[in-house]
């Protein structure tokens, strides 16, 4: 058992010692420690005594799960240049990815960096591609989504080179897709918007900030078809959402939890009013610079508990004073 524990031990230093930048010539002592021998010969050359070299260990059931599992991606375009060997051992870990976030990569990943990692993966679940806003195209993205059927959430935030191919071949390819983020896609319109709707029918969580094309009718249709299962929304900086839109998504969106109005400037009291009478599931509503929303419509809401953006007015107005004098004078705020 002692033996045993000791060759455990010996794999994990190696596997440390790996990660601190050594390249696969980095032998491991375990019994000798005379200073003056030979190190191994990467290409297969004699072994010293009791050393373990870290491509000896098990693929798939030690280095695949339990070492470049927890190595960024970063780190891994530097590790598949030490050879050949470790450039296969990299191509079979990012062929088995689930998740895929190019922020792991840097602020701004290459399109040829992104071909590499994403060539080989067809199980990922989910994709997040912000980094990639400045340069990434339809014929980038389309087979990726082509070769992964399975993915349930996808942020393509910013991305504003894509067009409506894209996230066509996003609704047709990927049915169950669950969360979408296509926040600040001025190409996102009406008719792009209703594909969505028609084969998305795992849709919970949205994201559609500044997507300015977008109209009343666009949103309710999306809340027509795809409301029952709608959990999250974001409609916010969008001038031409008002609240025909909104009470459209309160009656058909009994589970919606969280919506983002903030700047929708056309959405008003009565779209409020509608959503405190057929939301019951309603958790956080954010109507910051929605000038047309009074209290009154929000009263309902802060009696539920629901968290809202814009305080009370009597609020406001004692924080301004406090802001003035140094002072807030005592009021029963009960009343």
């Amino acid at each position: 058992m002692g033996s045993s524990f000791r060759y455990e031990e010996r794999k994990k230093a190696g596997l440390l010692r790996l990660l601190q930048g050594h390249s696969e010539k980095t032998l491991l002592r375990t019994r000798s420690r005379q200073p003056m021998e030979p190190p191994m010969d990467p290409s297969g050359g004699e072994q010293e005594p009791g050393a373990v070299r870290l491509l000896d260990l098990p693929w798939e059931d030690v280095l695949l799960p339990h070492v470049l599992s927890r190595v960024p991606l970063r780190q891994l375009l530097w590790l598949q240049r030490v050879s050949r060997a470790f450039r296969a051992l990299v191509q079979l870990h990012l062929a088995r990815l689930r998740r895929f976030d190019a922020a792991q990569v840097g602020p701004q990943i290459p399109r040829a960096a992104l071909a590499w990692l994403l060539r080989d993966a067809e199980g990922l679940q989910e994709l997040a591609l912000a980094p990639c806003h400045e340069w990434l195209s339809d014929e980038d993205l389309v087979p990726v989504l082509a070769r992964n059927p399975q993915l349930r959430s996808v942020a393509l935030a910013g991305c504003g080179q894509l067009s409506r191919r894209a996230l066509g071949a996003l609704a047709e390819g990927c049915p169950r897709l669950q969360r979408l983020s296509l926040a600040h896609c001025d190409w996102v319109d009406g008719l792009a918007l209703r594909g969505l709707a028609d084969r998305c029918p795992a849709l919970e969580e949205l994201d559609l900030t500044a997507c300015r094309q977008l109209k009343d009718e666009a949103i309710v249709y999306l809340a027509q078809r795809r409301g029952a299962g709608l959990r999250s929304l974001s409609l916010a900086v969008n001038a031409n959402v008002g609240d025909t839109a909104v009470q459209e998504l309160a009656r058909n969106c009994p589970e919606l939890q969280h919506l983002d109005l903030t700047g929708c400037l056309r959405v008003g009291s009565d779209g409020i009013r509608t959503l405190a009478e057929y939301c019951p599931a309603l958790r956080s509503l954010r109507v910051r610079h929605c000038h047309h929303v009074a209290e009154p419509s929000l009263s309902r809401l802060r009696k539920r508990g629901v968290d809202i953006d814009v305080e009370p007015p009597l609020h406001q107005a004692l924080v301004l004073l406090q802001d003035m004098v140094g002072f807030a004078p005592f009021v029963n705020l009960q009343v």
